[in-house]
């Protein structure tokens, strides 16, 4: 089975993550499909499979005749999705794309247009991977997944093939930033890892935000509007003047490249309270540093205008970038990549991550874990697609990775 077929298998799964849920995983649709994906392992023969009470699944390709020695190499993916978009009944189906626009629904006037997405010339005389426009298509990750399964059974298919151990993780929860919490890092066995959750061939991203989270709750004083006069603190009010105190021009909507943000992701407020949650990104841990200081600093000159504990801020690490844990000691998981990339006819491409995957802290957990493209596109989007000539590549690029290896010491 080609990975693209197993991508349109996979979306017949609904796997959206739920924030607002304390459980692990967060919906129970997560462990249908880890229950699936079990299945699937044992019936094309992979060992050691476990799938854990969190829904965190293992399994192991073991090491050709030879190879014992050498490292033990792993590959990870996410089987939730983004909650931001539908996810149920997708209609998944092929395109050959000649060009232009793609029509993803005739019947509703939905149409992919090439202007918006200057991503898809790149990919004309393909076969691309779409929906019908009503939902997303969930390649990220399940594209993922896809090609890593693909890898997994050409590896135990094709004894030619030298590699040493190879574990593989399908995690929970990533879209809503927990996709590394109760993953056992020892369990897992890996001396170094790559996750697959990237967009085209040939990426392979070391660089991702430093993240925090930032509470700012604010205690207003309700007077009657008739006598408020020098009385009352409006909470609401000193939300706005808090929020209008931080950079304008460093906002998401301001920002690319390596330029850091403060991101305002929901506010309450009323006159006796208020609260504003951000999330505060930076590649620079000092950038980062600074911006959460300046943050307290507003919180400071607002208490002295209304008084000491009107504004309370709270500061919560979220992920670090993984930069720090695979350069330079672990460079070889970038120029291994590069190789099998530069095999495959590709050209690698490493771009400062804007955001984070589960390989941000799982590098800081002890595995060492760059990321590397699906061939998939518009994440999180109803104009989600994969290319399915790519995704070969992708697999292929697995198991390159593994050959490079095999002889390691």
């Amino acid at each position: 089975m080609k990975a693209y077929e197993r991508l349109i298998k996979y979306t017949k799964f609904a796997t959206a993550s739920d924030e607002s849920s304390e459980s692990c995983p967060s919906t129970a649709v997560q462990f249908d499909f880890a229950r699936a994906l079990e299945a699937e392992l044992r019936e094309l023969g992979l060992q050691e499979i476990e799938l854990d009470a969190n829904g965190y699944l293992f399994a192991t390709v073991p090491a050709t005749k030879g190879c014992e020695q050498a490292p033990t190499i792993g590959f990870i993916a996410h089987m939730d999705v983004s909650p931001d978009v539908s996810d149920k009944n997708i209609k998944a189906r092929t395109v050959c794309y000649s060009g232009g626009d793609i029509t993803l629904n005739e019947e509703l006037g939905i149409v992919m247009r090439a202007e918006d997405y200057s991503v898809l010339s790149r990919y004309i005389g393909k076969t691309l991977v779409v929906t019908d426009g009503t939902t997303l298509l969930g390649a990220d990750d399940k594209a993922g997944i896809a090609e890593i399964i693909t890898a997994c059974e050409r590896m135990l298919n094709d004894k030619s093939l030298r590699h040493g151990k190879i574990r593989i993780g399908f995690t929970p929860d990533e879209e809503i930033g927990r996709g590394a919490d109760k993953f056992d890092v020892e369990r897992f066995g890996a001396v170094w890892a790559y996750t697959l959750d990237g967009a085209g061939f040939g990426e392979c991203e070391y660089e991702t935000f430093n993240a925090s989270s930032l509470n700012v709750e604010i205690t207003g004083k309700s007077i009657h509007p008739g006598e408020a006069k020098n009385k009352m603190v409006n909470a609401s009010v000193v939300a706005h003047e808090y929020m209008s105190m931080l950079p304008t021009l460093e906002r998401p909507e301001h920002t690319c490249g390596y330029e850091g943000f403060y991101h305002l992701v929901g506010m309450e407020g009323e006159v006796e309270s208020a609260v504003l949650h951000f999330i505060v990104r930076d590649h620079d841990i000092e950038k980062l540093n600074a911006r959460c200081e300046y943050a307290r600093r507003a919180a400071d000159e607002l208490n002295s205008r209304y008084g000491a504990g009107t504004v309370n801020i709270t500061v919560t690490e979220s992920y670090r970038n993984m930069k720090e844990k695979i350069l330079p000691e672990c460079q070889h998981l970038i120029d291994n990549a590069y190789t099998a990339i530069r095999s495959l006819g590709g050209e690698p491409v490493s771009a400062p991550v804007r955001g984070g995957t589960d390989g941000s802290r799982l590098s800081f957990m002890g595995l060492p874990c760059p990321n590397l493209g699906t061939a998939s596109h518009n994440h999180h989007g109803k104009a989600e697609f994969a290319c399915a000539e790519e995704m070969e590549l992708c697999t292929a690029q697995i198991i390159e990775i593994a050959k490079l290896y095999a002889d390691w010491n």
